[in-house]
């Protein structure tokens, strides 16, 4: 079995075979460009798009606007690192508003109940993300059902679960325990805000983890054709179950996010929705939706595009209906270029 199985989609490992020159060529050519073309249009895009913003809002580029537009990223772009993942081995996950659901009420009502520290919060809040994660990943690696249907289920079911916890009343009272995520002056050093400043750590390690290391490319392989992968040796399951594993974990740091970003208390509606603006992120980031080719930069690009384009309507006045059109759209123009690149590919 080749090892070009094993590297990220659009490295050139597969010329490697060939003689002389053309594997010294191949070499310099096996891992993608850090930055992609369509990453590179994502820059672009929001470049322009601040720069209208500063124009026809001239309160768009002050401290009050620009903070909030990040606090409010974080999450999205957070468990779209995971997301990014888990699609990259050709799954989905669409439970993860719940699970960022239930771990917020279960975090929040044992601030209420216990008074727990910082220290403690973050890790219940991520123990509890994982634990649900996990239960995604095993009935999906183990159960050989597609992944939609297993996180359409857990979904609901996790929701439940989260609404049995609520008690049909919000939480109130919730003490600033999670102010360090916060949008006010204890959650930001020199002006950023720490949770963004996390989760650009966090996409970092993941970018160079899926870029420069054998684990990382064997989620490519997976989602490139699995059984070619399972042939050349990679643990197809464990690597189906950890990608939801750390979708869970993600989520539940990122529930901590929502948390601080919330008044003293907490609705039962926290996290609705959250999935559909994850996906759109990654997707508009250029993660192929059909698995084996993604970026985590993409990815965290995607969700300030989303999180700019919900402000920017908002700041502009117009109805709220059309933050989802153009993100639609922006969704509709992602999934055309990445199939048209497809075509391209097998017509070459």
């Amino acid at each position: 079995m080749s090892n070009s199985t094993l590297t990220p989609p659009g490295g050139a490992g597969s010329t490697a075979a060939s003689g002389g020159g053309g594997a010294g060529r191949a070499r310099g050519r096996v891992l993608p460009p850090p930055v992609t073309s369509q990453e590179t249009v994502l820059i672009v895009v929001i470049a322009l798009l601040w720069l209208v913003l500063s124009l026809t809002t001239p309160a768009f580029f002050t401290a009050g606007s620009i903070v909030p537009l990040l606090v409010a990223t974080t999450p999205i772009a957070l468990i779209g690192v995971g997301m990014t993942i888990v699609i990259i081995t050709g799954g989905i996950d669409v439970s993860v508003g719940s699970i960022v659901m239930v771990a917020s009420v279960i975090t929040a009502q044992t601030m209420v109940d216990s008074g727990l520290p910082l220290v403690l919060a973050v890790p219940l809040s991520i123990a509890v993300g994982g634990v649900l994660g996990l239960v995604n990943g095993v009935l999906i690696a183990y159960g050989r059902v597609h992944a939609i249907i297993i996180t359409f289920g857990t979904l609901n079911l996790f929701r439940f679960i989260g609404l049995q916890i609520f008690g049909s009343s919000t939480v109130e009272g919730i003490p600033r325990t999670l102010a360090f995520f916060g949008r006010g002056d204890a959650g930001r050093t020199l002006g950023v805000p720490h949770a963004f400043l996390i989760t650009i750590v966090i996409a970092a390690l993941a970018w160079w983890y899926l870029r420069h290391t054998a684990g990382g490319r064997h989620f490519y392989a997976v989602g490139g054709d699995a059984n070619a992968a399972r042939l050349a040796g990679v643990a197809v399951r464990a690597r189906v179950l950890s990608a939801y594993v750390v979708t869970g974990l993600l989520a539940g740091l990122a529930a901590c996010f929502v948390l601080a970003q919330g008044t003293s208390s907490l609705a039962a509606n926290v996290g609705s929705g959250l999935e559909l603006a994850v996906i759109a992120a990654v997707v508009i980031g250029g993660t192929s939706i059909t698995g084996g080719r993604g970026s985590v930069l993409g990815t965290v690009l995607g969700a300030l595009l989303v999180q700019t384009v919900a402000t920017g309507v908002t700041q502009l006045g117009w109805p709220t209906q059309l933050s989802s059109l153009f993100v639609g759209v922006f969704i509709i123009v992602a999934v055309g270029a990445d199939l048209l690149r497809e075509r391209t590919r097998s017509a070459s």
